[in-house]
C-alpha cells in the first residue's frame, strides 16, 4: 500500500469517526466536528445538518404552548463544556386547521455550537485508546398538513483523537 493511500485511509477513518448520518422518517441528520483531533482546552465548532423531507416541518425553538421544539442536548461533563446551540432563523407557518400561526423549520436546516475540551486532568479518565467519546441528542416533533407525529429522540456521538495522551 502506497505512503499516500494509507494516508487517505487514516484520514477517512478519522473524519468517519468525528461525524455520522442518520436518516429517520421525517428527516436526515448529518453531524459533524470542525477537528477531528483535540488537545485540552480547545474550543471544536459541532454543526448538525438537518435536512427535512418534503412536507415536513419542525417546531423552533420560540414555539410556545404545547407545540415541541427541536432541541440539541449535551450531558454536562468535566470533558467538555457545550456552549448554547446557534439555530437559524424560523419561519411563521399558519396552520388553518387550528386557527394558529407557529415558527417553524422546513427543508434545510443547520444548527451549530461550540465545544469547549476540558483539562487533561477532567480527560485522562474518560480516555479509551487516546480518544475521546463525547454524546447527546436531537429531540423533535415532525408534521406535516394533516398530522403531527411522535416525537422523535436521535441519540449522537462525536469520537476525537486527544493529542499528547
Amino acid at each position: 500500500m502506497s505512503i499516500a493511500r494509507f494516508l487517505g485511509l487514516v484520514l477517512l477513518l478519522a473524519v468517519t469517526a468525528a461525524s455520522q448520518e442518520v436518516e429517520t422518517k421525517h428527516l436526515k441528520l448529518s453531524s459533524r466536528a470542525g477537528a477531528w483531533e483535540v488537545q485540552p482546552l480547545q474550543t471544536v465548532s459541532l454543526a448538525l445538518d438537518i435536512d427535512l423531507k418534503p412536507g415536513m416541518h419542525v417546531y423552533a425553538p420560540e414555539v410556545e404552548g404545547t407545540y415541541i421544539p427541536v432541541s440539541w442536548r449535551m450531558p454536562s461533563s468535566p470533558a467538555f463544556k457545550a456552549n448554547d446551540v446557534a439555530y437559524p432563523k424560523s419561519k411563521r407557518l399558519r396552520l388553518e386547521a387550528i386557527d394558529e400561526t407557529v415558527p417553524v423549520y422546513e427543508g434545510r436546516l443547520q444548527l451549530t455550537r461550540e465545544l469547549v475540551v476540558g483539562a487533561a486532568k477532567d480527560l485522562q479518565p474518560l480516555l479509551k485508546n487516546g480518544e475521546l467519546t463525547i454524546e447527546g441528542t436531537f429531540r423533535y416533533q415532525a408534521c406535516d398538513d394533516k398530522m403531527c407525529y411522535r416525537p422523535e429522540t436521535v441519540p449522537l456521538r462525536w469520537t476525537f483523537r486527544v493529542k499528547g495522551s
